[in-house]
């Protein structure tokens, strides 16, 4: 199979999507790389790496669209690259499809087979390709919120972990998953008064094994998540619902009520976000303000920290990118489950059921196509 890796043109994204080992492991699997030249400049992996990898290295980016089966990438695509796609070409990348109406209708139009990296799902529910990137984009969610919480950055003036005979700050988690765990390993690591909301309870007993009272746990409920918000200075919204859009759990009369300067970080931006007065920003401009209250919501968090989370990606991204090199589509997915629930459009039709629903699309199973 022909792979390839184009260069990220999303705004402010860093990484790549995969690195020259990956690409070395491909080719002694038999397979042909082809890596936009540039591509790693952000992670700074430079061409002559890929080349010696046994990548070719090709100027543009229509060049990689034009004579690859299979695009590995990042990010979803942009409009610049809609045009570039060809019936039955593999894309395999985050597609976060479900707030994405134009994209998904570009990719039903073109006939594509979307892969996304977020709904790839194992039997016991986890996501195994979420899982580094949710990590990365957890700690970070703690870090940008304190440094937003200060004064000259429009917060309000609150240091999380507190001195010595002043209260410390006070973090809210909404979501106790991967995003949350690590949102709460750093809040606690700062020394914050930390608060996780979550509705499964096994998940808040493994945070209160763990943490014992430095962590407060709540089963999340519209009470509990207004009084936590609140009496909060930094909220972390980290839910997920894989393939669907991501439910509005703090309203917009929870977020009249917050307090001038308090900090929301909205991690859930990149299946529309859990608070109802987000919407998306940049790393650029990565904050607005509603009510006095300041929003981060930055969907590509962990492009910043780019060498970080390609190396991190490509760890978990690669296996299944054998299979669908080594089998062929249509035997990959049918001997794996787990890869079969990461594709969310096949050749005009939509193959994941909470995809559809929140695209508004008629779904129809893959395994359904495929027989």
């Amino acid at each position: 199979m022909i792979i390839g890796v184009p260069k990220e043109i999303k705004e402010e994204e860093y990484r790549v999507g995969i690195v020259p080992a990956g690409v070395r492991i491909l080719k002694e699997q038999g397979h042909h790389v082809l890596v936009e030249q540039g591509a790693g400049a952000g992670s700074r992996i430079a061409d002559e790496e890929y080349a010696h990898a046994g990548a070719e290295i090709l100027e543009s980016k229509s060049q990689v669209y034009g004579r690859a089966d299979m695009i590995m990438k990042v990010k979803e695509p942009l409009p610049e690259e809609y045009g570039l796609f060809r019936e039955g070409q593999i894309l395999y990348a985050f597609l976060h499809l479900a707030p994405a109406l134009n994209l998904t209708s570009v990719l039903l139009e073109r006939k594509v087979i979307g892969v996304a990296y977020e709904t790839i799902q194992l039997e016991d529910l986890s996501l195994p390709l979420l899982v580094p990137m949710s990590e990365v984009a957890g700690r970070m969610s703690v870090q940008v919120g304190a440094h937003f919480l200060e004064k000259t950055q429009g917060g309000r003036g609150v240091l999380l972990g507190g001195v010595p005979g002043v209260r410390r700050g006070r973090a809210t988690i909404i979501g106790g998953g991967t995003v949350g765990k690590a949102a709460t390993k750093i809040a606690v690591g700062l020394g914050a008064d930390v608060y996780v909301l979550d509705i499964d309870q096994s998940r808040l007993s493994y945070l209160d094994d763990i943490y014992g009272n430095k962590v407060t746990t709540l089963i999340s409920d519209r009470d509990s998540i207004a009084y936590c918000v609140e009496n909060s200075h930094l909220v972390v919204g980290s839910v997920l619902i894989a393939g669907a859009r991501a439910p509005k759990l703090v309203t917009r009369d929870m977020v009249h009520a917050m307090k001038t300067g308090t900090v929301i970080v909205d991690v859930a931006i990149d299946q529309g976000g859990c608070v109802e007065t987000s919407r998306p920003t940049t790393h650029q401009d990565p904050v607005f303000e509603v009510d006095g209250v300041l929003h981060y919501c930055v969907p590509n968090m962990p492009g910043v920290v780019a060498r970080t989370s390609t190396f991190a990606l490509t760890n978990v991204t690669l296996p299944y990118a054998l299979k669908l090199a080594n089998y062929g589509f249509a035997r990959a997915v049918t001997e794996d489950p787990a890869l079969a629930k990461g594709v969310n459009v096949y050749k005009g039709w939509v193959t994941h059921e909470n995809v559809a629903r929140s695209v508004g699309r008629e779904y129809t199973p893959l395994s359904a196509i495929l027989s």
